[in-house]
């Protein structure tokens, strides 16, 4: 056999060794991570990398069964449950300005103050500043703190001071210009920024209608009430379906409503699919498994291994989790249908072993034609 024989014979064999290594990665009904980056300048250490075996489970009509039931017996969280009551009275605070009238004593008309000449809107109205500390100077009653009461309790008091002055004193109290409180709406909102609070209870859905109400942008199961350093999450669609009113959520001084961005919830869809790309779910946050292969092209019929179904979920975590469904049949997309993804999930459609055979193939054949013309040249 001459030289040449020998030295293509080689790379055949050579060739069909790796051939069949490349065909001997189809997924089966466990997946294995990746060995553990050793400090060997990029190189991966198989010796002292330790495994971890990742179960799949199977997507079927138990498995959807058992989830949903799940899902719907699951409660409410005890901390969004404490977020529902009645309203309170609003509480003054520093910067709100009062108006108080003492009935039939003329001499006290003074202190009510006079309109402004070329009053701008956003100028004080005539009255009783609190100041700093909380605190009014009201003839005959003195420096009166009212910093957090009601202005019933403050009509209270001033009526108990000016007793001592006037018999059986008439004495009004309403708040002219609100200006201590206010609550913030950020995100998918139209009109995101600062609402004023006043003596009307502003609740969650009247801060986001005030803001513009959501955008075409905006996801409705992710939004967030932040008060005192604790975050809520809140699924204003889940809420309604619960049978509880978002609007029974009554905001307090500093709140802050964030409404989310459905392409912060996106799932990737990877694979033997027509148009990979990140899925963005519903307005209302939610998307199904047969949605997002939709919505990505259908499978490649030429190359998609339609057993080959995997979501991959928490895969950043330490506990990621797998799921697999054999999509040849045609029930198997009702339960596709009924497979609720997740924020972030992958889809990844397996592809076909002759598609596998065929790209090994295409990578060998360039090397080897360049071995045969570099032997048949240096002959």
């Amino acid at each position: 056999m001459s030289s040449l024989g020998v030295r293509t014979g080689s790379l055949l064999v050579f060739a069909t060794a790796a051939l069949i290594s490349g065909c001997g990665i189809a997924p089966g009904q466990r997946m294995v991570t990746p060995a553990t980056l050793q400090d060997t300048g990029g190189d991966f250490s198989t010796e002292a990398a330790t495994q971890q075996t990742v179960p799949i489970t199977d997507i079927n009509l138990t498995m959807l069964r058992k989830l949903h039931t799940a899902q719907a017996s699951a409660p409410l969280p005890a901390q969004t449950l404490a977020l529902f009551g009645k309203p309170t009275a609003y509480k003054v605070g520093p910067g709100d300005v009062l108006q108080i009238v003492v009935w039939d004593h003329p001499e006290l008309a003074a202190a009510l103050g006079q309109p402004q000449q070329n009053s701008k809107p956003s100028d004080a109205a005539p009255g009783f500043l609190i100041d700093e500390n909380g605190d009014v100077q009201f003839p005959y009653a003195g420096n009166v703190h009212v910093a957090g009461k009601d202005v019933t309790t403050i009509q209270k008091e001033l009526h108990r001071r000016l007793s001592n002055v006037y018999q059986k004193p008439e004495v009004t109290v309403r708040v002219a210009s609100f200006r201590n409180a206010q609550v913030f709406v950020d995100g998918e909102v139209r009109t995101p920024g600062s609402q004023s609070l006043n003596d009307i209870p502003m609740s969650l859905m009247t801060v986001i209608n005030q803001g513009g109400g959501f955008t075409a942008n905006a996801d409705r199961s992710r939004v967030e009430l932040i008060r005192n350093g604790t975050t809520y999450q809140l699924n204003v669609d889940d809420l309604i379906r619960r049978g509880r009113n978002p609007s029974d959520i009554y905001l307090q001084p500093g709140d802050l409503v964030r409404v989310n961005s459905r392409e912060d919830s996106g799932v990737y869809v990877m694979g033997e699919v027509n148009k990979p790309a990140t899925i963005l779910p519903m307005r209302n946050g939610s998307m199904t498994l047969s949605q997002a292969i939709s919505d990505s092209g259908s499978f490649d019929s030429n190359t998609a291994a339609a057993k080959q179904l995997f979501v991959i979920r928490n895969s950043t975590s330490e506990t990621p989790q797998i799921y697999h469904l054999d999509a040849t049949s045609p029930v198997s997309m009702i339960l596709a249908n009924q497979f609720e993804l997740e924020p972030k999930d992958v889809v990844y459609v397996g592809q076909g072993g002759l598609v596998r055979f065929n790209r090994v193939l295409n990578l060998l054949l360039p090397a080897i034609n360049a071995a045969v013309t570099g032997a048949v040249l240096a002959k």
